[in-house]
């Protein structure tokens, strides 16, 4: 009888953003049980953990709403630190606003966070020093609503997906310059292979997916000519990309009433769906239903469970990847507007927990 994926996580703990509840939900890996709740400023987004200070970003880029459909920009970013569950500081990166996508450079110790574009300047990344919780750069990006970001493992290369930008910003992250745009219709979530040859890019944008010639699926590309080589093609537009140890690539696909289609309202859509493909072959390896809209997805460093979390059902789903079943839901607190979004997940620490850094 098979072992449940979870029973050697015990230490291990999932943090899970709600977005209009505006807090970081933490879940005990091994039993699902809620830990506890961090509130933080609205409306968060995205989460990034970062292994070396056991420290927790969480990035906010509106007052209340989403991408093009809301109240303001913000300008804060959270540190949470990961172990007592409380937050270090909140760092305002003003001017600079509509903090979205992180990538951590655990090496360098740089974690690298996307902006959206001003009045005077193109949206970007802005850098900062994880060790002293500081910017020290910003990289143009050419693009005014960069989302997604990812890293090269070896840290020396930068790829944003651009929402309504038609190509993929390519950056040198030792130069701190823009060196290509890949042409795409639009892009959401990316991932990045561990042998720094293919990025994985969610496209078209949503708006763009009933376009004749914007199929949805995950476009491949060769990091070294930063080209467009092959389409992974799927039903539903896609957001979330996310590519596991073990090499499956993880896509999360929107699904309505309407099809994949900007037009649909939130509230419209029907259960979503999470496909695996072999990231080495392409092959289409299975899928399962998901909560609705989904947004966000990681997986635990094993390989084995697959996280995603459907923003309007504000539920995480778990799903075991060797038998593409589910496993549990978690449901996280929602308001009138869309939940469950960020998504992160903590080994326990090998070592007793360092006291927590200074305010």
């Amino acid at each position: 009888m098979p072992t449940d994926p979870r029973s050697h996580r015990a230490g291990d703990v999932l943090a899970a953003v709600s977005q209009s509840g505006a807090t970081v939900s933490f879940f005990d890996a091994a039993t699902d049980r809620l830990l506890g709740t961090v509130e933080v400023p609205a409306e968060p987004h995205e989460l990034c953990f970062d292994p070396t200070e056991r420290l927790l970003w969480c990035t906010t880029a509106y007052r209340s709403g989403y991408y093009n459909a809301h109240t303001g920009h913000r300008t804060e970013v959270t540190v949470i630190d990961a172990d007592s569950r409380r937050i270090v500081e909140v760092i305002d990166l003003a001017p600079e606003h509509g903090p979205h996508g992180l990538a951590l450079d655990p090496a360098r110790r740089r974690l690298y966070v996307s902006v959206e574009a001003s009045a005077d300047r193109p949206g970007g990344v802005v850098v900062i020093d994880t060790a002293t919780r500081r910017p020290i750069g910003r990289i143009d990006t050419d693009a005014p609503g960069p989302h997604w970001f990812a890293v090269s493992p070896d840290g020396r290369t930068g790829f944003a997906t651009n929402k309504e930008a038609p190509f993929v910003s390519v950056v040198d992250l030792d130069r701190g310059v823009l060196t290509a745009k890949v042409e795409v219709p639009g892009s959401e979530g990316l991932a990045v292979s561990p042998d720094n040859v293919h990025a994985y890019v969610a496209a078209p944008y949503l708006g763009f997916a009933a376009r004749d010639d914007a199929r949805p699926g995950i476009r491949v590309i060769d990091a070294r000519s930063a080209s467009v080589t092959a389409t992974l093609p799927t039903e539903g537009a896609v957001i979330p990309v996310h590519l596991t140890s073990t090499g499956k690539l993880l896509a999360g696909e929107f699904r309505s009433a309407r099809g994949p289609v900007v037009g649909a309202q939130l509230g419209e859509q029907t259960p979503g769906r999470l496909t695996v493909f072999s990231a080495d072959t392409h092959e289409r390896l299975g899928s399962v239903d998901t909560g609705l809209f989904p947004l966000t997805i990681t997986s635990s460093p094993d390989g084995r469970l697959a996280y995603v979390s459907s923003v309007v059902s504000s539920t995480v789903d778990v799903i075991d990847l060797d038998t593409l079943t589910p496993v549990s839901r978690l449901t996280l607190p929602k308001l009138a507007e869309p939940g469950a979004h960020g998504l992160a997940y903590l080994p326990r620490p090998r070592t007793p927990p360092r006291p927590p850094p200074p305010p």
